[in-house]
C-alpha cells in the first residue's frame, strides 16, 4: 500500500481513524486481524448477572399472582405484603443456583451493614426489574441510591471519610453524564462561549472536542502530565488553575490513554491549591477507570464541595451494552453558591426556565436541573435511568461491597497486567513499575521506542520522513493490527494506545511482535539511505506543546 496520502487523516477522531484502520487490518484474508484500538473488556461479572435474572424469575411469579389464572400472558403489579416470606421461599427452591446464593447475601448485606428495610429493598428491586412503573424519584431510586452511594465511597476514597450527604444521579453510561454535565453547565451561565476551562491531558477524545463545539466554544488550557514525570502533572501545569479566567477543570483520573492515576502528593496539592487560592473553581473527574488502581483516592474525595463525580460501570463489570453510569454531587457545593451568586438577569432566566418544576426556582440544585435538563425540562417527570437498568447497576454495587477481600478486583488487576508484560516482554522494553500506574491502556511511545532499540538518529529521521498515521497504517496494512493514535488524545508525541482490555492474553505478544517488526522495517529503510536528514528539515510527526485550544 502507498501511505503517502495519510496526511488528510491526521485530524479525524481516533475513533473515526480506527474505522480507516480496521479497512486496512482486514484486507488480508490469510491473517487474524487484533483490534486493540477500542476499550470494550472481553470479560464480564457472572454472579450479578445471575442475581439479576433469578431475580427476573421472582418478579416475574410476583406479577402473575394475580391475572395470570385468568387470562394468559397478563401479569399485575407486584405487591409488597408478604413478599419477602414469599421470596424466603422461592430462595429455598433455587438455594443451589448462584443467582439465588447471591441474591441471599445481597439482601442480608443491605439489612445488616447498610441499615436498610430488606423488605423495602425487596419491593424495589422487584417492581423495578419488572419496568413496570416509572422511575421515582426520576434522579433515582431511593434504596438504589443509598447501595450505590456506599459502592462508590468504598472505590472512590480508599478508607478517607467525607463528611455530609452526597447526591447521586443515575445515567445512561458514562457518556450520558459527561453530555449532561456539559449541557447543564452551559444552560446555567455557569460556562460560556469565550470561557477559559482546564482539561488535563492525555485525556479520552471527547473532552478535547466537546468543548470546542459552536454549542460551547470554549477556550482549553491544558495542563499536560508528563511522562518523563510518570504522567504526573509537575507544579508549573497544576499552577495554570491559579487563573481566575478558568472556570472549570476537566480530567480522567486514572487517565485515558496513560492509564495512571493521579499521585497522592499531586492530589494534596491540587487540594490545597482549591482550598486556599480557588475554592470557586468547578471540577469534573471521570473516574470509570478507578477500580483497576491500588488504593485509588478520587479527586471527588480530596476536594468534596468543588467535584462533580462521573463513573461508569462500563469497564469493571463488562457492562459497555447496559449502559450504567452515575453522577455524584456532595449536597455542598460549589455549583449551588456559584448559581446564587449569579447575575439577576442570569437568575431572572434561570427562574423562567425552571418556573414548572418548584415554586421557587432558585432554590433548584444543581444536581436536580441535571435531572431536567436531560429530559428538556418539560419532560422533568419522565426523566431517570430505566428501572430495570438501575437494578443491574444495584446489583453490582452489592457484589463488589460483598465482596470484602476484592477478590473479583485483584482478578481484574491480573488480567491486564499480565497482558501488559506479554507486550512489553516481546516489544522488548523493560518499562519498570509504577505504583500509580493502571494498566487498562498503554501507550507505546514510536519516538522514544525507536531511540531505544536504534539510537536519537533513527528517531529524529523517523520524525521526519513519516506522516503521523502512517506508523499505525503500516501496523494495520502490514500487521493486521489496530491502535489508536495518542495524539489523539492530546498527548504531545508520537505514539500508539493499546487497549488492554479486549483481547486473549496471547494476542498480546503478538501485538508487541508487529510493533518490533514494523520497527525494524523503518530501521532498514532508515539505513538504506544513509541516515539522511538534510532533505528533511520540520518533523512531520511533531512533539507539539500547546498551551491552549482556541474555540472554532
Amino acid at each position: 500500500m502507498e501511505y503517502a496520502n495519510l496526511a488528510q487523516l491526521a485530524n479525524l477522531s481516533p475513533f473515526e481513524l480506527k474505522d480507516t484502520l480496521i479497512q486496512l487490518a482486514s484486507s488480508h484474508a490469510e491473517r487474524t486481524m487484533l483490534n486493540a484500538g477500542r476499550g470494550n473488556p472481553n470479560w464480564l461479572a457472572t454472579i450479578p448477572r445471575h442475581g439479576f435474572f433469578t431475580l427476573g424469575q421472582f418478579a416475574m411469579e410476583e406479577a402473575e399472582r394475580f391475572y395470570g389464572y385468568l387470562r394468559q400472558g397478563v401479569g399485575g403489579l407486584p405487591e409488597r405484603a408478604g413478599m419477602e416470606s414469599r421470596f424466603e421461599v422461592f430462595l429455598a427452591r433455587h438455594g443451589g443456583s448462584t443467582g439465588a446464593a447471591f441474591l441471599k447475601a445481597a439482601l442480608s448485606y443491605a439489612r445488616d451493614a447498610l441499615g436498610l428495610p430488606a423488605d423495602g429493598v425487596l419491593y424495589e428491586l422487584v417492581e423495578s426489574i419488572l419496568g413496570c412503573q416509572y422511575p421515582v424519584p426520576p434522579r433515582m431510586l431511593l434504596h438504589c441510591e443509598a447501595i450505590v452511594r456506599q459502592y462508590l465511597l468504598k472505590e472512590m476514597t480508599a478508607g478517607r471519610a467525607i463528611s455530609g450527604k452526597v447526591d447521586l444521579f443515575a445515567t445512561e453510561g458514562g457518556a450520558a453524564a459527561i453530555t449532561y454535565v456539559f449541557n447543564t453547565l452551559r444552560e446555567n451561565r455557569l460556562i460560556a462561549p469565550g470561557d477559559s476551562i482546564a482539561l488535563g491531558i492525555p485525556i479520552f477524545t471527547p473532552y478535547i472536542e466537546i468543548p470546542q463545539l459552536g454549542d460551547y466554544q470554549l477556550v482549553e488550557i491544558l495542563l499536560e502530565a508528563d511522562e518523563q514525570n510518570r504522567w504526573q502533572y509537575r507544579d508549573r501545569e497544576i499552577d495554570k488553575l491559579l487563573d481566575p479566567k478558568v472556570k472549570a477543570f476537566f480530567l480522567v483520573n486514572p487517565s485515558n490513554p496513560t492509564s495512571v492515576k493521579i499521585s497522592d502528593d499531586r492530589l494534596a496539592r491540587i487540594a490545597r491549591l482549591v482550598a486556599e487560592r480557588r475554592p470557586d473553581l468547578i471540577i469534573l473527574t471521570d473516574d470509570v477507570y478507578a477500580t483497576f488502581a491500588d488504593d485509588f483516592v478520587s479527586l471527588f474525595t480530596a476536594c468534596p464541595h468543588n467535584t462533580i463525580l462521573a463513573y461508569s460501570y462500563s469497564k469493571y463489570f463488562g457492562a459497555t451494552g447496559w449502559r450504567l453510569g452515575v453522577i455524584a454531587l456532595h449536597e455542598d457545593n460549589v455549583l449551588d453558591r456559584r448559581l446564587a451568586a449569579l447575575p439577576r438577569s442570569d437568575l431572572a432566566a434561570l427562574d423562567d426556565r425552571y418556573k414548572s418544576l418548584v415554586a421557587v426556582p432558585r432554590k433548584l440544585k444543581f444536581i436536580d436541573r441535571l435531572v431536567a435538563d436531560s429530559r428538556a425540562v418539560g419532560l422533568n417527570h419522565v426523566a431517570g435511568l430505566s428501572c430495570p437498568q438501575q437494578v443491574q447497576m444495584t446489583l453490582f454495587s452489592l457484589f463488589a461491597l460483598i465482596d470484602e477481600p476484592d477478590e473479583y478486583k485483584a482478578e481484574m488487576k491480573h488480567i491486564i497486567r499480565q497482558r501488559y508484560h506479554n507486550l512489553y516482554r516481546r516489544v522488548g522494553v523493560d518499562r519498570g513499575d509504577d505504583v500509580n500506574a493502571v494498566d487498562y491502556y498503554t501507550l507505546i511511545d514510536l519516538e522514544a521506542l525507536g531511540e531505544q532499540r536504534h539510537g536519537r538518529a533513527f528517531a529524529d529521521w523517523l520524525l521526519a520522513s513519516k506522516e503521523p498515521t502512517e506508523p499505525l497504517a503500516r501496523l494495520a496494512d502490514e500487521g493486521g493490527l489496530v491502535l489508536l493514535p495518542g495524539q489523539g488524545f492530546g498527548t504531545l508525541h508520537p505514539s500508539a494506545r493499546v487497549s488492554l482490555a479486549n483481547l486473549r492474553d496471547a494476542d498480546y505478544a503478538r501485538i508487541g511482535e508487529v510493533v518490533s517488526a514494523i520497527l525494524d522495517k523503518y530501521y532498514q529503510e532508515f539505513t538504506q539511505v544513509g541516515g539522511d536528514m538534510t532533505q528533511q528539515k520540520q518533523p512531520k510527526i511533531q512533539r507539539t506543546h500547546r498551551h491552549h485550544l482556541e474555540p472554532r
